[in-house]
């Protein structure tokens, strides 16, 4: 993606809708999934922090590889600007380290993905969470904050389309292979209560809707996400799909600043969504906003088996965002406004 001064603009703005931000400054914060679509956008809200409000925010980045590490943020964060700590979601270790903050969001979140390793996906959930719950166990009034999913909610049986709040949950057809995703990451919230109530780990947890925005990944196969890079490469935005589904959307700038709101000011043991009121929109409304900021159209084909496989089985995934609110947040970016800054910075 393209970083100029608008992007950093940008970030300004949503690092204003945090409350107590203050909170953070001088802490050492380790982030699990730096360089996915989400977590990279957490990280530059706390490069700009630390650039423009002197923040002494201590980075810890945890993952796979150092390398892509290095490569994701060339010319955002220097080497030194940060420790990298080897850690792989799917393999149990403890980590030794020493930090304020646990920001877990490493976890396969790729649909194309879940249809061909669902036991990676399952296991990962609940394997990489518990590692990194055991750090925070060895930390003393640290708090860790787990990146959940919409999709925890499932189907309602009346089919109802009012938003989910946090505390309902619908059905998940648990012997579907593609339920790994959403059932890997029910099971790894229940570990998170779990955790809390043994050994009092601090714990809170935000589950997002549809997020979208520059920071996507070359291998996300999210609609959106496809949709994105075909937009901004000036090809036809091609749908599987009539579209309908109405989701909550959210930009990544928005969703870095909601993580951060409710890692500073979520009540311990509360589930957060992280929704945009101004950002709820039908699959092919999404595409429509897209194809207009790209010049480009929007055409249809029919998807391939393998393809239904991965699709979210969610007939709604609108969520209420009222919880999140009360907390002080609000998002910056419509849907108008994400997706051409989406464009404009890839």
């Amino acid at each position: 993606m393209k970083y100029d001064r608008e992007y950093w603009d940008d970030a300004a703005l949503a690092a204003e809708r945090i409350p107590r931000l203050e909170t953070l400054y001088g802490k050492t914060l380790l982030i699990t999934g730096g360089t996915g679509m989400i977590c990279s956008a957490v990280i530059d809200v706390i490069v700009w922090l630390n650039c423009h409000r002197h923040a002494g925010i201590r980075l810890i980045l945890a993952g796979r590889s150092r390398e892509r590490a290095a490569r994701r943020f060339d010319g955002v964060l220097k080497e030194t600007e940060y420790q990298f700590l080897p850690f792989e979601a799917t393999a149990p270790q403890i980590a030794d380290v020493r930090a304020d903050y646990f920001l877990h969001g490493a976890g396969n979140a790729n649909p194309a993905v879940y249809a061909k390793e669902p036991v990676e996906t399952l296991v990962g959930n609940i394997v990489g969470l518990r590692s990194m719950l055991e750090a925070a166990r060895k930390n003393p009034c640290s708090r860790l904050l787990f990146i959940s999913s919409s999709e925890v909610y499932g189907n309602r049986a009346d089919r109802r389309e009012g938003p989910f709040r946090e505390d309902e949950y619908g059905y998940v057809d648990i012997l579907n292979p593609r339920a790994c995703y959403p059932d890997g990451k029910r099971a790894a919230e229940t570990l998170c209560a779990a955790y809390r109530q043994e050994y009092g780990v601090d714990f809170v947890i935000v589950r997002p809707g549809h997020i979208y925005g520059p920071s996507v990944t070359d291998s996300d196969t999210r609609a959106s996400a496809s949709f994105s890079r075909d937009a901004a490469a000036g090809r036809d935005i091609v749908m599987k799909s009539t579209g309908e589904q109405r989701r909550s959307y959210c930009y990544t700038l928005d969703c870095a600043s909601a993580i951060l709101a409710v890692l500073l000011n979520g009540e311990d043991g509360e589930a957060y969504n992280i929704s945009n009121r101004n950002s709820i929109a039908s699959v092919r409304e999404v595409a429509e906003a897209l194809a207009a900021a790209g010049g480009v159209r929007v055409v249809y084909e029919c998807p391939s088996e393998t393809e239904r496989k991965s699709y979210n089985p969610m007939n709604h995934s609108v969520l209420d965002s009222e919880k999140l609110e009360g907390l002080g947040w609000r998002g910056v970016f419509g849907l108008k406004e994400g997706t051409e800054r989406t464009l404009r910075y890839l």
